[in-house]
């Protein structure tokens, strides 16, 4: 079973509407993990933000899955914009999640710009997650780790659900606030 993911970030400092304060994490880290042994995940593909995609990928390495990234900025850039900028200690989580990754050959840089990139980001996250599952001979879903769209702005992890249900795939959510 290979496993696309997308989730929320950690809310940010001055958030007024909780979508995952930093103190859910370790609820959240149980549930995932419980979700990839339940599911029989031996590969999870997805990017590598604060919060639900590292959440993830430390489940993850925990259970002895196999993790591949794929970041839709360059590593550095990724970092500033999507790690960094939350409360946490995401920055040394990340760099060395990334760094494991690229030394077993499981780094996928896109090195995308502009206002599409993290869109171009979740197609492409799905893209490797279905050609590793045609790759083994194995089925694919998408696990989502959120409590559900949002309304009022971009919603990228509604995005990435909206991709995964178009392109057929079973739909997994892991929720934050349950």
């Amino acid at each position: 079973m290979i496993a696309a993911y997308a989730g929320r970030r950690i809310d940010a400092a001055d958030t007024t509407a909780e979508r995952f304060p930093l103190n859910a994490v370790p609820a959240v880290r149980a549930r995932v993990a419980d979700a990839l042994r339940r599911l029989g995940v031996e590969v999870v593909v997805g990017a590598a933000a604060c919060g639900a995609d590292l959440v993830v990928l430390e489940a993850a390495s925990e259970l002895g899955i196999r993790r591949r990234i794929v970041l839709p900025l360059a590593v550095d850039a990724f970092r500033k914009r999507s790690v960094a900028d939350r409360p946490g200690d995401w920055g040394p989580v990340y760099d060395r999640i990334v760094a494991q990754a690229a030394a077993e050959g499981d780094l996928c840089v896109l090195d995308l710009d502009g206002r599409e990139a993290f869109i171009r980001g979740n197609d492409a996250i799905l893209e490797e997650a279905l050609a590793l599952g045609r790759a083994a001979g194995g089925p694919v879903r998408a696990l989502v780790v959120w409590d559900g769209p949002l309304r009022e702005r971009t919603d990228y992890t509604a995005n990435f659900a909206r991709i995964a249900r178009r392109r057929q795939l079973e739909l997994t959510e892991v929720g934050i606030l349950t």
